[in-house]
């Protein structure tokens, strides 16, 4: 089938809902609001943070009277935790998930079906053609059919969020190879990558039309300081650190972030953690019936019918996670503290007898 004749049959509602800003986890305030619950009595399961976060310690005053600096350490710590050279820090993946589309002609984009909404948002607003695909799979619009009908650029969430699905990286070499041959771009969203970081394609990077994106925001917990970088071929990097300009991040976030990254130790120990505990929020799920399709070390993801009937419940008892309507599902990130362990059983529990 056709491009045109693919996008003929392009409900109006998807159209609508590429347009439309995506929505997140992590809207607090507005479940408080509309439960009646202050702040301090939920528990928000709902944004697949690290709940236990790197520790902070207190910014010294001179970090803040400065303007940020560019040669205080952060691109060498980003690059010894990355093994990686020529990290390009910004203000969260995020930042580069907008930028990108504007870096080429408008062309056909590839992305997953089901996944962080902000990359088909992003792709589609620049003027690209933006190519549903299921479970992620490009498969034959890599290099079949007529040329004109091929992706230009495939963008890959590895691991998926929110599915958990994770894509060998022979497979994605594979794919980068056949896109890199006519100039095109494969960009991998890695923001959960680190627990497996045998996995990443950060070796790789510096070959042509590969681009790696990371962030800090997960793994580390650090969502609010908005760090992430960008890892490409130097042509590429230089283009978007133009178009950056400078200080694309607070001298604060920068000074944590260092820190964060040089801390191997808490790396080490939080690395051998996270899964632990992910394994017992899925068996958690599991014993009430809501046996997870997906996951990473930080999520669980769980398809049901009654996804809104449940966060619903759920929101009742101060207990946030996230719905999607397509397919019908919750993410589930991980409690705190055994308190809120036992707090999402008694929640679960109650689900149960309804």
């Amino acid at each position: 089938m056709s491009v045109s004749a693919i996008l003929e049959t392009v409900p109006e509602a998807a159209l609508r809902e590429l347009s439309a800003p995506p929505v997140h986890g992590g809207r607090l305030r507005e479940a408080a609001k509309r439960f009646g619950r202050p702040l301090e009595a939920w528990i928000d399961l709902s944004t697949g943070i690290n709940p236990n976060a790197w520790p902070v310690p207190a910014v010294p005053p001179s970090v803040w009277a400065r303007l940020p600096e560019d040669d205080d350490g952060l691109e060498v710590a980003a690059e010894r935790y990355y093994a990686a050279s020529g990290a390009l820090p910004l203000a969260g993946s995020q930042a580069a998930i907008q930028l990108l589309p504007t870096l080429r002609p408008p062309g056909r984009v590839g992305i997953p079906e089901v996944g962080y909404r902000e990359h088909a948002h992003a792709w589609h607003r620049a003027g690209h053609r933006v190519i549903s695909l299921p479970d992620g799979d490009p498969g034959d619009w890599l290099d079949d059919g007529p040329e004109h009908e091929r992706l230009d650029v495939l963008v890959v969430i590895n691991p998926n969020n929110p599915t958990g699905r994770r894509w060998p990286v022979a497979t994605l070499l594979d794919w980068h190879a056949r896109l890199a041959a006519r100039g095109g771009w494969l960009v991998v969203d890695e923001a959960f990558m680190d627990v497996t970081p045998a996995g990443s394609l950060l070796p790789h990077v510096g070959r042509p039309g590969l681009v790696v994106l990371r962030s800090l925001g997960k793994f580390f917990g650090l969502a609010g300081a908005r760090v992430g970088f960008l890892f490409a071929e130097p042509e590429l990097r230089e283009r978007a650190a133009r178009a950056f300009g400078p200080w694309t991040l607070s001298g604060p976030s920068r000074w944590i972030a260092r820190l964060a990254l040089e801390d191997r130790a808490w790396q080490s120990a939080t690395r051998a953690a996270l899964p632990l505990a992910s394994d017992r929020l899925a068996k958690l799920l599991s014993r009430h019936g809501l046996s997870p399709a997906g996951g990473t070390a930080l999520f669980q993801w769980v398809l049901t019918p009654r996804a809104e009937q449940i966060q619903t419940a759920l929101c009742a008892q101060g207990i946030l996670t996230r719905r999607f309507d397509h397919p019908s599902s919750l993410r589930f990130g991980l409690p705190e503290c055994e308190a809120e362990w036992e707090r999402l059983e008694q929640a679960l529990g109650a689900l149960d007898r309804r």
